[in-house]
């Protein structure tokens, strides 16, 4: 099965977890995608979506999937977002599509965190694909440097040859060369620095279930 056929197949056993009657969180990414385009085969069973990125939120509409405010939502049920890496443990790294923080936002408000991904996400540690950090741009410099310090290095994201400016108006700093043993005392720290909006280390946040596509089939890990 080729990659794409993969993300299809995680993203329609995605719908066995919205529950008919309530509003579901809905991530960013080529692999959520899928699962939008599957969620539009219920549309008429759920109230709507709360959506993590301005390109959800568009894809939602639309199919026809109402999109309500986070702030106008006290808690959801189920948070389906995919991954750039996810470990045995469900702590992830996100931000490829440079959402992480508002995908952080709705995960925080989510009681269950169901992550959906294809086999070549799945790591032995986190560290492999570039951390994203979302930062205020005055900070940029400095926290490049302060990540250099850490023996890593920290690319500001380009877009047409210019700094990729976030749906929040930010800015994303992509750092290699990073190996993270203990991904929630490192999320803990680089939140503390000023000028971080969000890393894209999810711990805190991890996944509590996650969809494998593999070959084989779909298969489930509980964390």
């Amino acid at each position: 099965m080729t990659q794409d056929e993969l993300k299809t197949l995680v993203g329609q056993a995605a719908l066995a977890y919205v529950t008919p009657g309530e509003i579901v969180g809905v991530g960013t990414g080529s692999t959520v995608n899928k699962f939008i385009d599957a969620l539009a085969t219920m549309k008429d069973q759920i109230p709507g979506a709360v959506s993590s990125s301005e390109a959800s939120t568009a894809r939602l509409k639309a199919l026809g999937i109402p999109v309500l405010e986070a702030a106008d939502v006290a808690e959801l049920s189920v948070y389906i977002d995919g991954a750039d890496e996810i470990d045995a443990q469900g702590n992830m790294v996100k931000g490829g599509g440079a959402a992480l923080t508002r995908e952080k936002i709705v995960a925080a408000q989510s009681k269950r965190f169901v992550c959906i991904a294809d086999e070549s996400k799945m790591v032995k540690a986190l560290g492999a694909f570039p951390l994203p950090v979302e930062v205020i741009p005055m900070a940029a410099a400095r926290i490049a440097r302060q990540f250099v310090a850490m023996g890593a290095q920290a690319k500001l994201r380009l877009k047409d040859g210019a700094p990729l400016v976030t749906d929040n108006g930010q800015q994303i700093l992509d750092v290699t060369g990073l190996q993270i043993a203990d991904p929630l005392a490192f999320e803990s720290e680089v939140n503390q620095w000023p000028g971080v909006v969000t890393v894209g280390v999810f711990a805190h946040q991890r996944a509590h279930v996650c969809l494998l596509g593999t070959p084989s089939g779909v298969k489930t890990l509980t964390f």
